[in-house]
């Protein structure tokens, strides 16, 4: 049975694709990024654009420690790029947000590449796999 998350993420890898096809790279990542939400909306989800989330230290509280690029029904955190190249770095800033957001899925959506499908980087955090 598919979750509710992975649902989401086979819908945003359907819409990240076309809307790669249709446009190709060399756009500032916000233009994907907005295009891609409206896309989704479209789709009947809950998005949310540029989602401030904050973090708690040994007793401190950081009120906003980080951004999520966007946020799909509370469930799947995609960060998006616009690089020519796919940097280790991008998923290693995924992780972290997927993890301190308490969250179990996301994507890098690299819209640079000549290929969508090599810039889509995925990362599970305690789905049932």
């Amino acid at each position: 049975m598919e979750t509710p998350e992975e649902k989401i993420m086979t819908d945003a890898f359907e819409v990240g694709m076309r809307i790669h096809r249709t446009l190709g790279p060399g756009l500032f990542e916000s233009v994907y990024e907005t295009i891609f939400c409206h896309e989704m909306a479209k789709l009947g989800y809950n998005v949310r654009r540029q989602v401030e989330v904050g973090i708690e230290w040994d007793g401190l509280v950081i009120e906003k420690a980080f951004r999520i690029d966007v946020l799909v029904e509370e469930l799947v955190v995609f960060e998006f790029k616009a690089t020519a190249e796919v940097h280790p770095i991008h998923f290693m800033q995924l992780k972290t947000h997927v993890v301190l957001a308490k969250k179990r899925l996301g994507a890098v959506m690299n819209y640079g590449l000549k290929l969508f499908k090599d810039g889509f980087q995925r990362f599970v955090n305690g789905l049932p796999q």
